[in-house]
């Protein structure tokens, strides 16, 4: 494969997901692998660039939340051929952090999720996602059983707010607060709250949770080096 074609291939990954188009981007992912690219580079630069060019739109205001949405489709679908891959591919990867996870407890919208992950994959982190309706014990137990930077509680209903603070409070609860960053997301959520429930950090957007997860791993490591 020469390297004019082995652009164009990497393009098409990344134009796949700025269409917005689920159903197209698994077979142009296995044809990029059928070439012989990387599946490292399919994710990195591939479909994390088109990932990355629609959170840059999103955030100028340039596209909406349904278009997001769209794209944020197109990248799982793409990651979901992916995954046969996946071991081999994280290994090879260099990872900023580990996130784990989930909507809270009571609430099921998965969406702003969905995307929030997208990004924070696509951006270098690596995502355990607990899905919806998430246990306060579920969380403490993966925070435990993982050991991850960064804990990530989304909420999408006010009813299912007190939630996230019942997950920083069991965390207390099993001693293992100190050893994860919490960083708290959705709609009805305000740095109000954060700073009420003590979580380390409040996104107010999918394409915001990037930037604060970033600003979280480099505390993280500049409180190790003091």
């Amino acid at each position: 494969m020469s390297e004019i074609e082995r652009e164009r291939l990497l393009a098409d990954l990344a134009q796949v997901v700025i269409d917005s188009d689920p159903d197209a981007a698994p077979e142009i992912v296995r044809k990029a692998l059928a070439a012989g690219i990387s599946p490292l580079d399919v994710l990195e630069k591939g479909l994390a660039v088109g990932i990355a060019e629609i959170g840059d739109r999103f955030g100028r205001e340039e596209i909406f939340l349904p278009e997001l949405v769209m794209a944020s489709e197109a990248m799982r679908a793409g990651i979901d051929v992916l995954k046969a891959n996946w071991d081999t591919m994280t290994s090879q990867r260099t990872v900023l952090g580990h996130v784990v996870l989930g909507t809270v407890k009571g609430d099921i919208h998965n969406i702003g999720k969905q995307i929030v992950m997208s990004l924070l994959t696509a951006n270098g982190f690596e995502v355990t996602d607990l899905g919806v309706d998430v246990p306060t014990a579920t969380f403490v137990e993966k925070v435990m059983e993982l050991q991850p930077d960064i804990v990530g509680l989304s909420a999408l209903l006010t009813t299912s707010l007190p939630h996230q603070r019942a997950v920083i409070e069991a965390l207390k609860e099993a001693g293992v607060r100190d050893q994860v960053r919490v960083l708290i997301g959705g709609s009805p959520v305000t740095a109000e709250w954060a700073e009420v429930i003590q979580a380390d950090g409040y996104a107010p957007n999918a394409a915001l949770a990037v930037d604060r997860a970033k600003q979280l791993m480099a505390a993280s490591a500049k409180a190790e080096r003091s």
